[in-house]
């Protein structure tokens, strides 16, 4: 691998015009395709053939009239005054028939016939002619929000108004905006504080803005083929962005260390792209593999969003390896550090000390205290994670202050936290009204139904749908409940010869989607860990690296999941935050957190492990090899992890309420993996195995190939042996 990465790097610096001109050519092609045949995202949580997902759609194809996107008007009356009263009434329905005129309007039901007890709010349906499961153009629901407007400029005055809300109406929050950007500002700081070099620092940030618009073009472009969420644009640009960074940061890094050491422009491009390309290809591939796994779950958004993302994190390593020697090649002299200058003295100094090679030295002389800690304070940290609640977002997680949320409230206050959340039964047979008066018959007493109404019975007499109002929200755990009891007492109903009932509707489907993903959680560790513990294993031929590297994982994503609890579930600090709503996490969020950080782990595991294995290979000094690894990589992991948790930081407070968990858990668990795990439990634990830790037994390491991650082949020395010997004593 070295050897084939050696070879690109040099011809990437010899010929570094043509590899600048077709990384721009390609990027730039894209991004004018992107703007010319963009496709539009997917929204929705649908899994194929789910039963509540069979059963919705079997209930389109028997009420056709009843298909397209829904929304909700949402009425208040003015002070003092009931939407009942002639006046208020008047201008209802008015609003109401001007909507109903409104191009792409497939229905709107009657203005006044779903009214509050207290005469203040209405509630008036409407639809779409859209496909269900597609999104409503902004363009459209401007024009619908034009149509209904005179109500709130008639007595907007006194406290009347007209809200928009449902799902028709879901806001479409922009993936990139001024929290990022701020973001990228300090990023960029961190760089220069890093280097103490404006060109050294931009370079990072150029190449990770090419993969970003890259990372964009592809997958709105792949969104015309495929479904695809736009939360799987925002998780790739986020991810784009922090690895784009870091990849570039670990090459530039070691470039200019060999610079100052008086290496030829040429030999050293090409080195470092062996060397820490080497590492870049490694952590990247073991990201892809976990981002990719995210497919076993079986749930289209979910797959939309590993997959783009993956694509992100494989671009970015791409970039770093062909376009990122050729920039460095053009920079020429003006990477290299003067003599005497504060950065040659700083990278002079590191690599006889620093700050992460003294903390590295206090760990390894304390390796057992160390151990215990750390283990025992993530421990802590992680115990919020046993009481991990899920649900899907809908628009009762929106931002406080958007329309669809104060929309969603004011139904909830005026009728029930129930009515948004609606649940149905479907009926199909030979004797339809018969079986579903025996649904209605059933589920009318059952705890947690608050009304039933229906059965409405389709024109082809084949199919009917009972109409089920839950007492609880649809994010409520008790609506989940209720769903399985329905499922459960309705079972008898639906065993005859040609009978079908099965419960659904749009909440239904969502709960399926959150057991679905439960359901993968498991599988999807097993599978990715395994696979990432084959690739550590070729990587460092050693057994001991990949156990420690996954161990150290779980104790980080135990913490980061405990974070993502106490602040959403429990509430610490959500208002400074910005939360919208304290509540279940998104049921997406841990699946989505446990890929990406096992992958970024993993980056730091080969960043710094690498370093320590390759000093071993020259020496056989195990615990010299430790030091080595914190002196020459750990300014490098601090900085890389720093600007981790600076982007995630910033999509924090991009307010999205899909993303804001996964942003702080991956922000969390950046920081607890890169200074907790792996700059303090990865030396104590190398520190207590020795020499151990970098053997194989006689038998496995026949069958592992060198694939040569240090460089060994390049500068003629020996590896490390890897066959088990005779074990040290470590005291």
């Amino acid at each position: 691998m070295a050897r084939f990465l050696y070879r690109l790097g040099a011809v990437a610096a010899r010929r570094r015009l043509i590899f600048l001109g077709v990384s721009l050519a390609v990027i730039t092609a894209a991004l004018g395709a992107m703007f010319v045949f963009a496709g539009s995202f997917a929204p929705g949580h649908a899994i194929p053939g789910s039963p509540g997902q069979l059963a919705l759609e079997k209930v389109r194809q028997h009420f056709p009239q009843e298909g397209g996107v829904e929304g909700d008007m949402v009425f208040v009356a003015p002070s003092g005054a009931r939407i009942t009263d002639e006046a208020v009434a008047a201008q209802v329905r008015a609003a109401a028939q001007r909507v109903r005129e409104v191009e792409h309007i497939a229905e709107v039901g009657d203005p006044l016939e779903q009214v509050s007890a207290d005469g203040r709010v209405a509630v008036v349906s409407l639809a779409f002619d859209v496909p269900s499961g597609t999104e409503v153009e902004p363009a459209q629901q401007e024009t619908v929000r034009a149509a209904g407007a005179a109500y709130g400029e008639r007595f907007g005055a006194h406290g009347g108004r007209v809200l928009f809300g449902g799902d028709a109406f879901e806001e479409e929050l922009e993936p990139f905006g001024t929290p990022e950007i701020i973001g990228l500002g300090v990023a960029l700081l961190v760089l220069l504080v890093t280097f103490g070099s404006m060109l050294a620092a931009g370079i990072p940030m150029l190449t990770a803005a090419l993969g970003v618009g890259g990372t964009a073009a592809g997958t709105l472009l792949a969104a015309n083929l495929f479904d695809v969420s736009q939360n799987a644009l925002t998780l790739a640009l986020m991810l784009g962005l922090a690895v784009g960074i870091d990849y570039a940061l670990l090459i530039v890094s070691r470039h200019r260390d060999q610079l100052t050491r008086g290496m030829g422009i040429p030999d050293s491009i090409a080195l470092a792209t062996a060397t820490a390309g080497s590492s870049v290809f490694f952590a990247g591939l073991t990201v892809i593999i976990a981002l990719v796994g995210l497919t076993l779950a079986g749930v289209p958004m979910l797959t939309s969003m590993g997959l783009a993302a993956a694509g992100a994190v494989a671009i970015a390593v791409v970039l770093a390896l062909t376009m990122l020697p050729a920039i460095l090649s053009l920079a020429g002299e003006g990477l290299r550090p003067k003599p005497g200058s504060r950065a040659a003295r700083r990278i002079l100094r590191t690599r006889s000390g620093g700050a992460a090679a003294a903390w590295v030295g206090l760990v390894i002389r304390h390796p057992w205290k160390m151990l215990v800690a750390v283990v025992l304070g993530l421990a802590v940290l992680a115990v919020p994670a046993a009481q991990l609640q899920l649900a899907l977002n809908d628009n009762g997680s929106a931002a406080r202050d958007s329309e669809p949320r104060q929309a969603y409230d004011l139904i909830a206050d005026a009728f029930g936290p129930g009515v948004n959340g609606k649940l149905a039964v479907l009926v199909e047979g030979d004797s339809v009204a018969a079986t579903a008066e025996a649904v209605v018959d059933t589920v009318t007493p059952m705890a947690g139904v608050v009304e039933v109404n229906g059965p409405l019975i389709a024109e082809d007499g084949r199919a009917a749908v009972v109409q089920i109002v839950p007492a609880t929200g649809p994010r409520d755990g008790a609506t989940s409940a209720l769903v399985e009891d329905l499922r459960a007492a309705l079972a008898p109903i639906g065993t005859g010869a040609g009978d079908y009932v099965e419960v659904t509707g749009l909440t239904v489907v969502s709960l399926d989607a959150v057991k679905q993903l439960n359901g993968a959680l498991l599988p999807f560790t097993v599978v990715v860990v395994g696979l990432s513990l084959l690739l550590l294993l070729i990587a460092f031929r050693s057994w001991t690296v990949p156990l420690k590297a996954t161990a150290g994982f779980l104790l980080s994503v135990g913490a980061a999941f405990g974070a993502m609890v106490a602040v959403f579930q429990w509430g610490w600090a959500a208002g400074p935050l910005g939360v919208p709503l304290v509540g279940p996490v998104p049921s997406f969020a841990p699946i989505i957190v446990m890929a990406v950080l096992f992958g970024l782990a993993m980056d730091y595991e080969v960043f710094l492990v690498s370093a320590m294995r390759e000093h071993y290979a020259r020496h056989r000094d195990a615990t010299e090899a430790i030091r080595a690894g914190g002196r020459d990589s750990g300014r490098v992991v601090v900085a890389a992890a720093v600007i981790m948790i600076i982007v995630f930081a910033s999509f924090l407070f991009s307010h999205d309420p899909n993303v804001m968990p996964i942003a702080l858990a991956l922000a969390f668990g950046v920081l607890v993996d890169a200074f907790v795990v792996r700059l303090t439990l990865v030396p104590a634990v190398l520190k207590l195995l020795g020499d151990r830790a970098w053997t194989l037994p006689r038998w496995l390491d026949r069958i592992v190939p060198d694939v040569d991650v240090e460089g060994h082949h390049l500068t003629g020395e020996k590896p490390p042996a890897t066959t088990a010997r005779e074990p040290e004593l470590v005291g």
